[in-house]
């Protein structure tokens, strides 16, 4: 993603060899960028950004509690609680999902 090459010229880690080309660096998953003279010009991307969300289609939940838990007991557990619909877990595990 083009957000995670906006690293800082000087917060550059180098991520490669020297004199490697845009197209093998790109390649091999980090980011290029020659405008800045003596810092590394493929340089390693920021980590990607996660969060955890809890499904809002009640069919991909999956069960984190047990029939009958309590929406307390669920949460403690850090799950997520929805008491509907019928038939699916009310008490259920996060999705991480990239910011």
């Amino acid at each position: 993603a083009k957000c995670q090459c906006k690293v800082v010229p000087r917060q550059r880690t180098n991520c490669g060899y020297p004199g490697i080309s845009a197209a093998e660096c790109k390649k091999i998953g980090c980011c290029f960028n020659a405008s800045v003279p003596s810092v590394p010009w493929c340089y390693n991307p920021k980590p990607k950004k996660v969060k955890k969300v809890c499904p809002n289609d009640p069919y991909t939940r999956i069960n984190c509690g047990h029939p009958g838990i309590k929406p307390r007991e669920c949460i403690k557990k850090g799950c997520c609680f929805r008491a509907r619909p019928a038939g699916v877990p009310w008490c259920f595990y996060h999705r991480t999902v990239e910011e």
